[in-house]
Formats: C-alpha cells, sequence, structure tokens
C-alpha cells in the first residue's frame, strides 16, 4: 500500500483544502488518495454527491475506477498544539478485486508500533498503524467494521501520536450508509 503523497498535493490546487474549509467540503480529498497506490498516469476526481456528513466519489486511477468516501470528524480533542488533517476514507477498487477497504488519517505520525481503537456502539476495533495512517489488519476486518457504522450513529477513534499525545475524534454517521451504496454502485460492488 502506497503511503507517498498524491500527485496533486503540491500542485496548490482545490485538492489541498481536505479539512481547512470545514466538516461538510471534503471535496478535496484527492489529497488523500494516496491510499489508491503510486503515481497516476491520469488522474479524474468525481463527486457522486454528499450525504449527511459523508461524501462519495469515484476516481480514475491509470484507467481504472477507484470509489471512495469520507468525513472529518466533528469534534477532534487533544493535548496537542498542531495537529494536520485528519479523515477516514472507506475505498473501492474492483480492478484489484478490492473493497471496502477503510484507512484513517491522524494529522501526526503514531507511535510506532501503536494500535487505534474505533469505537461503534459498545464495540472496540483495533486498526494498526503506519506512519500518519491507520488500517484494518485484513478484508474481514473492514468488512466488519463497515457492517457496525451502517448500524451506528456515531463513532470515536483514539490514537496516540510518537509524542504520546492521545486524541480522540468523534464522527457523526448520518449519511453512511447513502454513501456506502452510492460507491457501491458506482463501482458495482
Amino acid at each position: 500500500m502506497c503511503l507517498e503523497p498524491h500527485p496533486l498535493a503540491s500542485t496548490g490546487q482545490p485538492v489541498m483544502n481536505v479539512v481547512m474549509s470545514g466538516f461538510h467540503n471534503f471535496s478535496a480529498l484527492a489529497v488523500c488518495a494516496a491510499v489508491f497506490g503510486a503515481a497516476f498516469t491520469s488522474h479524474a476526481e468525481t463527486l457522486l454527491g454528499k450525504h449527511g456528513d459523508w461524501e462519495a466519489f469515484t476516481e480514475k486511477e491509470n484507467n481504472a475506477l477507484a470509489c471512495y468516501m469520507g468525513s472529518v470528524p466533528t469534534k477532534a480533542r487533544g493535548k496537542y498544539k498542531k495537529r494536520g488533517k485528519t479523515f477516514l476514507l472507506i475505498t473501492h477498487r474492483p480492478a484489484e478485486k478490492s473493497k471496502t477497504v477503510i484507512s484513517f488519517r491522524g494529522g501526526y505520525t503514531f507511535k510506532k508500533g501503536s494500535e487505534i481503537d474505533i469505537i461503534v456502539g459498545k464495540t472496540t476495533y483495533k486498526l494498526f498503524t503506519d506512519g500518519g495512517w491507520a488500517f484494518a489488519p485484513d478484508a474481514d476486518a473492514d468488512t466488519t467494521l463497515v457492517k457496525a457504522m451502517i448500524r451506528g450513529a456515531s463513532m470515536t477513534i483514539k490514537g496516540l501520536s510518537g509524542r504520546g499525545t492521545k486524541t480522540t475524534d468523534t464522527y457523526s454517521l448520518k449519511g453512511f450508509t447513502a454513501a456506502y451504496r452510492a460507491i457501491s454502485k458506482a463501482c458495482k460492488i
């Protein structure tokens, strides 16, 4: 899995406005497309729609369709002075036979070897960390967590930075199911 910056990240195009524009202007998610793979020979992002607190997109990666959805936290807590952009993505890449891949960007480099906790309802799910990103350990864990998110109303994500700072982010799941259906339909999942 490539964790390199998206090719458009250094262009200054609107792609860089991910969180800065507010919770509902998420269309700059292309910068987070780093989870989609290495440098693209082509880039064409399309907004499928805004669904509550989630937005759904398609993107062409080297002429292959990728579909993803994402959101930013409605509340972020922690004793930090500065924190980068934080968001959660769900991605389908049918050409790679990859679906429902969860990725979380913490806005900082996670403590080496740490895990994040995602709490939906009364259940806690663990994701492993790699640099500034966190991922589910396998496809079954991705699917289980997405099913919980479909049933849930909100979720909490707890992480630990490399400097030992604890963070707690709260996400609304309003619109999650509609956004998930939109990306699944677009990618024929």
